[in-house]
């Protein structure tokens, strides 16, 4: 039995760390090894098709967004769908009122999945909106992620299924029954009304997102909502994480859709529901692609040698590659594993910002072409384990937005001064980065 799961193991293409590290667990502890891996040890759930087709005619794509649009139908993604009316929300008031005009609008569906529903008063308003709009006559639905859903305080969630809410938790961790699955998350964030209105990004639903806790500032965060063929293509992407999470049959096929005018934008959901890790993948290939500048903000920077390499080589390239993190986010072992991918990527002329309140936002620009927001954090859980869920918009005016957003969040934030660890600084820096690598 070790034998045949250490070789399933090699076929699962994992960082040749944390493959190594699980064959040697099997081998010399196989009674711990084989239970951890029965519990940790599966990343993906869908296996990788031969034969991929070339794709062409690609809808609103100029020759600076065409690769995005090649690359993710090469992944056989949902093509471009057309979008209207985008909103990017300046802080958490914006985005709260933006939900809360979402929820009001359905007059049909109205579909919500977050990591984190609080157990405060942002979750409680929410809550009881959700159970307003579902003895209205709306049909609500609430995915909820199993592990998340204890960090946000184990919220009651009776109330809501009393109401007519229905709700269904992911992967609840204490009685999952995916044996070899139970450390996959999902971490997307959404809200969809009718299939005609998407709400998405960063922001888990929990006071610290919008208004603050216990009297503390609210982390910046970075949310969007918008109308159009885009919001219907999410409404997919919720279908099949709710039939996951219900034991329900799958959707059908999904048949192909008009993207209709104005600008266009993708759906790109990464996770074990992909055969191709999407969001890493299209970020090295956007490294390469890359010829002025990369953008990117996020809390967490732990990322993979590929990616680190690919940021690497682009600032080589004379890239502007800048990234923006918190100066102190609210994990510390991230904090603590990220300096040795920065000491790197200063090295090579790189610019890292620190800012001073924790920011929680997901985004990545490349030149003009394109930006990349939603829920996924550059470290190795959000790019290889986690269910994720950003939009690539190749709109260049909508480009600028967002640029000009991160700008505005950088008041005050100071350049990353890097300097040599010592012995024992660098022997945990990688002690650390082995863990993470095996969970």
């Amino acid at each position: 039995m070790t034998y045949v799961v250490a070789s399933h193991t090699l076929r699962q293409r994992r960082h040749p760390a944390a493959a190594i590290g699980w064959v040697i667990t099997l081998v010399l502890v196989p009674y711990l090894g084989l239970p951890l891996y029965l519990l940790f040890g599966q990343r993906k759930l869908v296996r990788k098709q031969p034969g991929i087709a070339r794709a062409t005619g690609f809808a609103g794509a100029g020759p600076e967004a065409l690769w995005p649009q090649q690359l993710a139908a090469s992944m056989r993604l949902a093509p471009a769908a057309a979008y209207r009316s985008l909103r990017i929300h300046e802080d958490g008031g914006q985005a709260l009122r933006a939900l809360h005009e979402l929820i009001d609008s359905a007059t049909h569906t109205l579909d919500l999945c977050t990591f984190v529903l609080g157990r405060d008063p942002i979750g409680d308003a929410l809550s009881e909106k959700l159970a307003h709009r579902a003895r209205d006559g709306v049909q609500v639905r609430l995915l909820v992620d199993g592990v998340g859903r204890m960090l946000g305080g184990y919220r009651n969630l009776r109330p809501l299924s009393a109401a007519g809410v229905k709700v269904a938790i992911f992967v609840p961790p204490l009685h999952s029954p995916y044996r070899g699955r139970i450390n996959l998350r999902n971490h997307r964030k959404m809200a969809i009304a009718d299939g005609a209105w998407l709400w998405c990004g960063g922001r888990n639903l929990a006071s610290e997102y919008f208004d603050g806790a216990h009297g503390a500032k609210p982390w910046k965060d970075l949310t969007f909502d918008l109308h159009g063929a885009l919001a219907g293509r999410a409404l997919e992407c919720f279908e099949r994480d709710w039939c996951f999470a219900t034991y329900a049959p799958g959707p059908g096929q999904d048949k192909p859709k008009g993207t209709g005018p104005g600008p266009v934008a993708q759906l790109i959901p990464s996770g074990p529901d992909q055969s191709d890790d999407t969001v890493h993948a299209l970020l090295v290939t956007a490294c390469f692609n890359s010829r002025e500048r990369i953008v990117a903000v996020t809390p967490y920077f732990v990322p993979d040698d590929t990616l680190l390499m690919a940021l690497t080589y682009a600032a080589w390239r004379n890239v502007a590659v800048d990234l923006v993190l918190p100066e102190r986010s609210n994990h510390r072992m991230a904090d603590f594993a990220r300096h040795r991918a920065l000491r790197e990527l200063a090295s090579a002329g790189a610019r890292v910002w620190l800012v001073p309140q924790m920011i929680h936002a997901k985004a990545v620009l490349v030149d003009n072409a394109m930006a990349l927001a939603g829920s996924a954090n550059l470290d190795a859980r959000s790019l290889f384990l986690n269910y994720e869920l950003m939009v690539a918009f190749y709109e260049s005016a909508d480009v600028q937005r967002f640029a000009d957003w991160i700008d505005r969040q950088m008041h005050g934030a100071r350049p990353y001064a890097a300097s040599p660890p010592g012995l024992v600084r660098d022997l945990a820096e990688g002690l650390v980065l082995w863990l993470a690598f095996q969970l």
